[in-house]
């Protein structure tokens, strides 16, 4: 955890530089610290204008800070490390795994190098046909070219951060593009495992497929993933059918429902004004962005795995059923103990949140709900109060969105002490609940 602090402290010692800034523009220490724990974190709120603040410089400083949200701060110093020609050490092997959220010891440098693969090749392709694409668009290609890699690297960082004031909104009519920008988002929110397995899957020669098995941990993600997707997509559809979406055509209905599943799970990017959704489609929201992304990805929240082990053990628990199965498998005890002890820990931190923020900010309840799970979550939308907050309620956020990213397992772990076996055992009694 102290190497993100250090990365903050760089971040922020960079967005404060002159050059990052147009000429004329500034801004306060505490914005230029709060954008930089979003950047980060990938989360993307934000309390003053980025495109109308930032000078070219500014701007690519901001994505280079991204990067370091979405391969880790640990994954950078691999590499470097690596390209200096320095053994990676038992030391770094163990950071890279709590920063990567892995279980298994070995194979850490090879993982690093199948993520930068990953990632880099997403991100040439993702340019190369988002710049062809809005070549027309612009009257300079190199402006196309650079708005093709913002959007990039801030959808598959999930990141959120855009070159207009309106988010996304000037492209809700755009399919193409809206369409690419879910693809990136998709593929920075579900984790790398999966899609290293994925990879594995599709290099393999075709006789050879029919063999493979993806792990419980892919089947588990991937399942809970593109069902909370379909099913919010479906949900936000429903919920304002009547009000937002009754003037909507169908392709057009679709495309705003599915990409506002897709961004608030983890990017912040938005085709449409918060705003103008429904009270109830906002409480919403703020559960998806609660719910968040899933474990070694650009997204925050409890994570995919933990809500699909948390309602799988619900689901075991009401049947009678004395241990918990999910694809043939049977879940360990101690993932169970820490789905259960995330997601308490989390609703109790947000609930403290929303109440210290509701006690000393004039906005309405729904409001500060939306803004505290969506720093949790470090999604980045906002109904537009973020810049209009005290500075109490930034530093409240800035924690959110810090142990949003890093995860609250590795925020517990970092507080644990390993006690080892008790010397001594009590005898067991029962006790009533409910």
């Amino acid at each position: 955890m102290l190497y993100y602090f250090f990365a903050l402290v760089i971040s922020t010692c960079i967005l404060s530089l002159p050059v990052a800034y147009k000429e004329g523009e500034s801004a306060p220490f505490i914005d230029v610290l709060f954008t930089a724990v979003s950047a980060l974190s990938v989360t993307g709120l934000t309390t003053f204008s980025i495109p109308d603040t930032f000078s070219f410089t500014g701007l690519i400083f901001l994505t280079i800070i991204l990067h370091l949200g979405l391969l880790g701060i640990m994954s950078i110093s691999t590499v470097i490390m690596l390209l200096l020609g320095r053994r990676i050490g038992i030391r770094e092997r163990r950071l890279i795994m709590q920063d990567q959220n892995m279980y298994k010891f070995g194979g850490m440098v090879q993982l690093i190098k199948q993520i930068l693969f990953i990632v880099l090749t997403v991100e040439i392709a993702s340019i190369i046909v988002l710049g062809c694409y809005l070549l027309p668009k612009f009257d300079e290609p190199k402006k196309a070219f650079f708005h093709a890699y913002f959007y990039t690297i801030s959808a598959l960082s999930n990141g959120g951060f855009t070159l207009d004031n309106r988010s996304f909104i000037p492209y809700a009519n755009d399919y193409f593009i809206q369409f690419i920008i879910m693809v990136l988002i998709i593929i920075g929110a579900i984790g790398f495992p999966v899609l290293i397995e994925l990879k594995s899957y599709l290099l393999l020669p075709k006789h050879k497929k029919t063999l493979f098995r993806f792990s419980l941990y892919t089947k588990v993600t991937t399942t809970t993933f593109f069902l909370l997707l379909f099913v919010g997509a479906l949900f936000i559809y429903l919920i304002d059918q009547n009000h937002f979406f009754s003037d909507k055509h169908v392709v057009e209905s679709v495309f705003y429902a599915l990409f506002q599943s897709v961004t608030s799970r983890s990017a912040g990017l938005s085709t449409l004004d918060v705003t103008a959704l429904s009270e109830t489609n906002q409480l919403f929201l703020s559960i998806l962005m609660f719910i968040g992304a899933s474990p070694s990805s650009a997204g925050g929240g409890i994570r995919t795995t933990t809500l699909a082990l948390v309602v799988i053990f619900i689901m075991t628990y009401a049947r009678g059923g004395k241990s918990v199965k999910v694809f043939r498998r049977e879940i360990y005890e101690d993932d169970l103990s820490k789905a259960v002890t995330v997601t308490l820990l989390a609703i109790f931190m947000c609930t403290v949140g929303i109440m210290v923020m509701t006690t000393i900010e004039p906005f309405p309840l729904t409001e500060i709900v939306f803004e505290v799970t969506s720093a949790f979550g470090t999604v980045g939308l906002s109904q537009g109060i973020t810049g209009e907050l005290s500075t109490f309620s930034k530093v409240i956020l800035m924690i959110f969105m810090f142990i949003g990213r890093i995860g609250l397992v590795t925020f517990i772990f970092t507080f644990r002490s390993d006690a080892g076996e008790p010397l001594v055992r009590y005898p067991k009694e029962r006790i009533m609940i409910g």
